[in-house]
């Protein structure tokens, strides 16, 4: 595989470019955004976002066995992209993380469902900009209380442009669900209606820390592991998807590091257990067998979607991964 030490790449590549081509950039929060970025078509036309809740680094990646994610690691990975140290830099609960990683900015979001985000999602800004129905776009979840991510608060987009969505017990965004029916029910929306745009969420990680069960969480993490194989397969045997999608597939949060609060139990501060995630990239734009460590974060997921599928979302404070790209 290859490997990108990253921040100092990242300052060279930026440097190059300034110097060389003459492209302007504006900061915003530490990061670089460019101003005016080339268009450039993609083979991508639609996208899947599989949210693996609360898996911690230690048990995943940050395991040089990788034991517990045989596919991702060494089927799916390999096939694509995949960045160690992916990084939520923002609350570290579930509705906040995930808030994260639809809108592109950080929000403390209340942990229960009772809170809308603040800023459009990536599904709204993309139902609106290619004026398409909600069944183009969908959020389907482990976790009811998650419907929050198919609205926002924003008084200019409120009830606007929403995606479908099926979260919690029977869809209805209430409860939590068995993933096994959470897995069962995506299956049948994706053959349904084909979305352009697909989150899902599965919860059992998630679940068995916090019932501090230890065995019972590492099956999960091994079971979550299937299915995110069992999503690829699916999406290269479906002959609308095959080809032409891009999956990727990551972390809302982590869980306290080992000796930290009561470990793997709980998650929600600023511990290095928390914050530490993974990403994998895997579709025909992307490289293969291709490593980053560390740069990323989860505002860069929405960013680099609306870059693949053409669309703009100008509240996100995220930037386009151009590193996952294959040179054009």
């Amino acid at each position: 595989m290859i490997l990108i030490k990253s921040y100092r790449y990242r300052i060279l590549t930026i440097l190059a470019l300034v110097l060389f081509t003459g492209v302007g950039f504006s900061f915003n929060s530490d990061k670089c955004k460019d101003e005016v970025r080339p268009v450039r078509e993609y083979k991508t036309k639609y996208v899947v976002v599989l949210i693996i809740d609360g898996p911690r680094y230690s048990e995943t990646f940050g395991d040089s066995t990788c034991q517990y994610i045989p596919n991702l690691s060494t089927v799916l990975a390999p096939q694509g992209v995949l960045i160690k140290n992916f990084k939520n830099n923002g609350t570290t609960t579930t509705n906040s993380g995930h808030t994260a990683i639809c809108t592109g900015n950080y929000q403390s979001v209340k942990n229960d469902g009772s809170e809308l985000p603040k800023f459009p999602s990536m599904f709204q800004y993309f139902l609106n900009e290619k004026n398409l129905d909600s069944t183009h776009a969908w959020v389907i979840t482990s976790k009811g209380k998650l419907n929050i991510l198919a609205n926002t608060k924003n008084s200019k987009w409120n009830g606007k442009n929403t995606p479908s969505q099926y979260c919690g017990v029977d869809g209805k965004g209430e409860g939590y669900t068995n993933d096994a029916y959470t897995w069962r029910d995506a299956q049948s929306i994706l053959k349904k209606y084909h979305p352009e745009m697909t989150l899902i969420n599965l919860l059992e990680v998630d679940v068995r820390g916090h019932q501090n069960e230890w065995p019972e969480y590492l099956q999960a993490i091994k079971t979550t592991d299937n299915t995110a194989l069992n999503l690829w397969n699916f999406i290269q045997n479906d002959p609308v998807y095959k080809d032409n999608t891009t999956l990727i597939i990551t972390n809302d949060h982590g869980r306290h590091t080992v000796g930290h609060k009561n470990g793997f139990v709980n998650h929600g501060d600023n511990c290095d257990g928390c914050r530490t995630i993974y990403m994998i990239g895997l579709g025909p734009d992307f490289k293969k067998n291709f490593v980053i460590d560390g740069m990323y974060d989860q505002l860069d997921i929405s960013a680099t979607i609306a870059e693949m599928l053409h669309f703009k979302m100008p509240t996100s404070k995220g930037i386009v991964m151009d590193e996952l790209f294959v040179t054009p």
